[in-house]
């Protein structure tokens, strides 16, 4: 268990200190979770215009779909998790009188194939995927935008790539460094006790002084008695520790079972490979991409991907613009997030006209 205090990883996630950074903004004013008003922010409901699937080996496809202007600025929308899929909701984030909007399902999440799958499934088979449905695509730049585990992905496809890049607007960073696995597995109980409790005590107590390894042993075994149970689980955590208000009752993130195996399952396979990342990778190549426009939003009270990991992040990147909602925690579907990220795209799009 990582120390509270001292130099542990959790200590250094608790000490994130609101105000810090001379780039953080504030340009939104609290707002009740209104879903009428999160409606009137987001642009109209949009179906697909094309919509394909892309064998990128001999065992992984992925479904991809484009909506917006056939003849607009291509953007890329790279959902979380990883294993999390994209929605319908995800479309509208972007104007489609301006935008090419493409948003595919990474390996084993969503409708690509076979689901849950986490053989052939690291970072770089993930980059190399959005190169190769770039190419697909027939586009030369895009804009990234990409929030929780969307936003490692968009900044490691956009070092890896750069010069393929318009710019990103990022949401709840996470950088997969190990401070914040620990804070994932373990420190997410300061704030959440009741979640993490029913958490740990899914495990009997024999498995309970490695979380990640027997949840991880779980959710890869065969038999669906083992595994769907140890996904619920990990479903209905992380879904509890996501808002700012909280529900009342614990409430799992995803409906349906193959959802929440696919998450859970493929978050604990990248978790306990660090992501498939060097040490600090991201951090260390962000010269690469300092060139670039970047907005971070960020909810002071994301717990999943608290504020001090986007802190980071902007202290390495001073030209980004950063703007912490003060309301919010890490759900991309909190109002103050809403708004500032539909803004954010705004901003990009009078740059791009510009």
């Amino acid at each position: 268990m990582p120390p509270l205090c001292g130099k542990g990883a959790i200590c250094g996630i608790l000490q994130a200190c609101p105000g810090a950074g001379e780039r953080t903004t504030f340009e939104h004013n609290p707002m009740p979770d209104n879903p009428q008003h999160r409606s009137e922010v987001l642009f109209p409901e949009i179906d697909p215009y094309e919509a394909g699937a892309l064998a990128v080996d001999a065992r992984h496809t992925l479904h991809w779909e484009v909506c917006g202007n056939p003849a607009g600025v291509p953007l890329v929308f790279l959902h979380g998790g990883p294993g999390g899929g994209c929605l319908p909701h995800h479309r509208r984030y972007f104007d489609p009188s301006f935008w090419r909007i493409v948003l595919f399902d990474q390996r084993g999440a969503g409708r690509s194939t076979p689901s849950a799958e986490i053989a052939d499934n690291t970072t770089a088979h993930l980059i190399a995927d959005l190169e190769r449905l770039r190419q697909h695509l027939d586009i030369d730049r895009w804009l990234l935008f990409g929030g929780s585990w969307g936003s490692t992905l968009a900044l490691a496809y956009a070092e890896a790539y750069p010069q393929r890049c318009l710019g990103l607007v990022l949401r709840g960073i996470f950088l997969a460094r190990q401070s914040e696995l620990d804070w994932f597995m373990h420190g997410m109980r300061y704030v959440f006790p009741e979640a993490w409790r029913a958490f740990a005590e899914f495990l009997p107590p024999s498995e309970r002084s490695d979380l990640l390894g027997s949840y991880y042993r779980r959710l890869t075994h065969p038999e669906r008695s083992v595994h769907m149970p140890a996904a619920q689980a990990w479903d209905r955590y992380e879904g509890a520790c996501s808002k700012l208000l909280p529900p009342a009752e614990p409430l799992r993130k995803f409906d349906s079972d193959s959802a929440s195996l696919a998450i859970a399952r493929i978050e604990a396979h990248y978790f306990v490979h660090q992501a498939f990342l060097q040490p600090n990778e991201i951090l260390a190549n962000i010269a690469r991409i300092r060139h670039l426009p970047c907005t971070i939003v960020q909810g002071r009270y994301d717990i999943i991907c608290p504020p001090v990991t986007a802190d980071a992040l902007a202290r390495a990147w001073p030209q980004a613009e950063h703007i912490i909602v003060p309301d919010a925690g890490h759900s991309v579907r909190e109002p103050g997030i809403t708004l500032e990220l539909v803004a954010a795209v705004k901003r990009m799009q009078r740059k791009i006209r510009n």
